[in-house]
């Protein structure tokens, strides 16, 4: 990779101030310092704090040309355990409000420190697409702005044409009875490129009661700003989503797909970068070596992401459903993943699974889901969890829990046919039932061969010469470089 001494380009990274959103963009921020960037990487102070907490005090200390800055973020400090996810819908208000200044002092500041020879001047900004205030920053210091969506090409179809649905009498939902009158299995063919969707697949926001909804008005604010970066790039691939693809590009003539990211650092080569880990909570690596006892392909993997919570009969229901499906799983289950409480096994429960489960705090999900003896991953459909299994070849079952997660459901269990979906209401003998689906069988055999299939597609095209992979490169010279031709 060549190196560019006083011209060397400088990227400013910032995601939206969640896990989900993090994530992505560090792949992205590591991708680009192996093809020369200086990065600055920007969270919150809080989520700095919880980072510092989670991976040690000097975790981020030391990497070379690869910083990382704080901004406020507004709120009101939680009291006690500073290691909780923040509300959303007060993030949401605060971004719109609060972001920008701090957004713009701390661009001042690295650029005062580039007269000093310390860092070079910033010459890119590549920004979650939820923080649409860097538009403004970016345009105040001629500089381009790149919008990052760390969600799929569908979710942001979707938020993109919300205005269509509202037009055209789709939402918003009369009154409550809409939830359960059947009207959510109404088909969508106002939104060009969404091929047998319906209300109930859309992301679950549009079923709120507009215009009293904050989330609604905070995703048409950002749409109503789409058409302003030099460019958008997606976590995801034409291989991936094609029609939606297509019908995006019609309308943004400069929208990239260049993931999915895991696939691509699959195949980068191991760096100083490679054990940079931005995750909220320790990760417990002893699953690694439970999981070298079990055979291939027999243990089922259980993570419900960052967001997701559920209550304790829920959980009980997850539990017993695994219990009695006799398959070896590996669950994860966050501090915070039950309403209220902590999750409470019954010393019966963990007998019964005492020789084949294991229960973990958090892990590494791509080493997990990359692990030979991992044979399917019950997930709440999250985008990152759901690229990460694809590039690893592992089917999924499927229970989405808010935001995009019914869209990405809808792709893997009706258009990649690599998914089951559980019913919202859980009940253990539908868990069991459909665990040994996932794991046993010809539906099995088919979904694995389905999966392994999709992962050889998406390692073609982040490799070079592939799709993604020229699409990364193109916007890397076209736009994100283009300060530094002088």
């Amino acid at each position: 990779m060549s190196h560019f001494s006083d011209k060397k380009p400088h990227a400013v990274l910032i995601p939206y101030p969640l896990q989900g959103h993090i994530t992505p963009l560090i792949t992205l921020a590591k991708l680009l310092h192996l093809r020369g960037f200086h990065i600055t990487f920007v969270n919150t102070e809080y989520n700095h704090k919880r980072l510092l907490k989670s991976r040690g005090p000097k975790a981020f200390d030391g990497f070379t040309d690869f910083t990382f800055e704080t901004i406020p973020d507004g709120l009101t400090p939680i009291e006690g355990d500073s290691d909780v996810n923040q509300d959303i819908y007060a993030l949401c208000e605060s971004i719109r409000k609060n972001f920008l200044q701090p957004f713009c002092e701390l661009l001042a500041r690295l650029n005062d420190s580039a007269t000093s020879g310390l860092v070079p001047p910033v010459t890119c900004i590549v920004s979650d697409n939820s923080m649409y205030f860097t538009i403004q920053a970016a345009e105040e210091l001629s500089i381009p702005v790149v919008f990052f969506s760390p969600a799929s090409a569908c979710m942001f179809l979707t938020c993109f044409h919300l205005p269509t649905l509202f037009d055209k009498g789709v939402i918003p939902l009369k009154d409550d009875s809409y939830l359960t009158n059947g009207y959510l299995d109404t088909k969508v063919d106002c939104i060009p490129g969404l091929k047998n969707f319906r209300i109930k697949d859309l992301p679950d926001f549009v079923r709120a009661k507009y215009p009293n909804d904050s989330m609604v008005e905070f995703i048409l604010e950002a749409s109503g700003r789409a058409h302003r970066p030099s460019a958008y790039i997606l976590n995801t691939s034409n291989e991936l989503e094609k029609d939606v693809m297509n019908a995006l590009s019609t309308v943004f003539p400069c929208i990239h797909a260049i993931g999915p990211l895991s696939s691509f650092l699959n195949q980068s080569p191991e760096n100083h970068l490679t054990s940079l880990s931005t995750n909220f909570w320790k990760e417990d690596t002893k699953c690694l070596y439970w999981l070298e006892s079990k055979e291939p392909r027999s243990v089922v993997y259980v993570n419900f992401g960052s967001l997701t919570v559920m209550t304790a009969e829920k959980l009980l229901e997850f539990a017993w459903g695994l219990a009695n499906s006799k398959q070896p799983f590996l669950w994860i289950i966050r501090p915070d993943l039950v309403i209220g409480g902590s999750a409470v096994l019954s010393s019966e429960f963990v007998n019964e699974i005492s020789d084949r489960g294991l229960i973990t705090s958090w892990c590494p999900q791509e080493q997990v889901l990359n692990h030979p003896s991992i044979g399917g991953f019950l997930t709440h459909c999250g985008w990152n969890s759901i690229t990460e299994s694809i590039s690893a070849g592992v089917p999924m079952l499927c229970w989405p829990f808010f935001a995009d997660h019914p869209v990405s459901c809808r792709y893997l269990c009706n258009t990649w046919k690599i998914g089951i979906e559980i019913d919202t209401n859980v009940k253990r003998e539908e868990v069991e039932k459909l665990v040994n689906e996932l794991m046993v069988g010809e539906k099995a055999k088919k979904m694995r061969q389905k999966a392994i299939e999709l992962k050889k597609k998406v390692e073609e095209d982040t490799r070079p010469g592939g799709c993604s992979y020229m699409n990364l490169e193109k916007v890397i010279k076209e736009v994100l470089l283009k300060q530094n031709r002088t």
